[in-house]
């Protein structure tokens, strides 16, 4: 059976197997004031330029999503999010169970835009009946987006002008950053999100890492943050089991190269089912591809390959999503090819 379901089904990256041999019976101490931790933050801060950057090392993608929220909002607020983000859809209401609603817009091609922003925003201002409703109090996207598909340098410029207008923080989902960052003609880097948003993550659980993300805060910290993650369920005792995995993907370009192979083998797959007559349902440059597939072939296709279910398109097709990783071989893509 092959497997092109999600990229986060492999262990991970043998080089992080390797540093996490080798320092197995050492002692550190624990929540990440280690000095592996401390190490992993130089590098990260380094990849990002921001030498004075604050940074946490969480457990998964949900628990970053909801504790971040948690931490930058006050409780009669809520987060701006585009209709198709995962805080909308995909993590079972965990900001909403923290307290805060997702105040979900319009997405075009799973991204959110400065202009649809500051219509909400002046039209929430423009209500004399604001004071009684859920307030905005920050914005919230994902680079890729859960299309896949990427905002490039002036887009992010444009919305964190718009938020610094009025004052709320921009947060940027990174996942999959390692894929946005290495997916071809982008022109957005660490150190353009670093600029533009208040608050991202670095997704590991996605990029070779075993487990764990890495929140960034460029210029400020939520007071108590660190607390907040704990009551969160979200801090890590071994937090050197964190630290150490983004001290190896941080280390000679790791963490970009993982996200190159995600590139490469979506790219092979994306030019066969081309060459095959199959049409796409949006057009990603990252490693999710969405498949138009008649729901025949979906069937039969499942005897031999798992993959993810997107939408039902008409009575007799589906949108599918075959996701590659940083550890996807061209075989294993040539033979997805052969089943088609």
């Amino acid at each position: 059976m092959l497997h092109f379901d999600s990229d986060y089904m492999e262990g991970a990256h043998p080089e992080i197997l390797k540093r996490l041999s080798e320092i197995n019976f050492h002692k550190y101490s624990g929540y990440g004031t280690d000095a592996i931790c401390e190490s992993a933050r130089e590098k990260i801060r380094g990849a990002c330029g921001c030498p004075e950057a604050t940074i946490h090392f969480l457990v998964g993608g949900t628990q970053t999503n909801a504790t971040v929220i948690r931490g930058l909002l006050r409780p009669f607020q809520g987060v701006l999010a585009p209709d198709s983000g995962h805080i909308s859809l995909h993590e079972a209401g965990a900001v909403e169970a923290g307290g805060h609603k997702v105040i979900a817009i319009g997405n075009r091609d799973g991204k959110l835009y400065a202009g649809d922003v500051r219509e909400y925003l002046l039209g929430f201002y423009g209500d004399e009946n604001h004071p009684h409703m859920v307030k905005p109090g920050m914005v919230y996207i994902s680079h890729p987006t859960e299309y896949g598909t990427l905002y490039t340098r002036q887009e992010l410029e444009e919305l964190s002008k718009v938020c610094r207008e009025y004052k709320i923080p921009l947060y940027l989902d990174g996942a999959r950053l390692s894929y946005a960052l290495a997916a071809k003609g982008t022109d957005v880097t660490l150190k353009v999100i670093a600029e533009n948003c208040d608050v991202f993550y670095i997704g590991g659980t996605k990029t070779g890492a075993m487990m764990g993300e890495a929140v960034v805060f460029p210029r400020f910290v939520p007071e108590d943050f660190f607390t907040i993650v704990k009551q969160s369920g979200a801090l890590m005792a071994k937090g050197w089991m964190l630290g150490v995995q983004f001290d190896v993907l941080f280390t000679e370009g790791l963490y970009l190269e993982c996200g190159k192979n995600g590139i490469k083998t979506a790219g092979m797959l994306r030019e066969g089912l081309r060459n095959m007559g199959y049409s796409f349902y949006i057009d990603s440059p990252t490693n999710q591809l969405f498949v138009v597939l008649e729901n025949r072939k979906m069937e039969e296709l499942k005897e031999e390959v798992s993959f993810s279910f997107w939408e039902a398109l008409d009575k007799s097709h589906t949108v599918v999503r075959f996701a590659t990783s940083w550890a996807t071989q061209e075989d294993e893509v040539e033979k997805l090819l052969s089943f088609l």
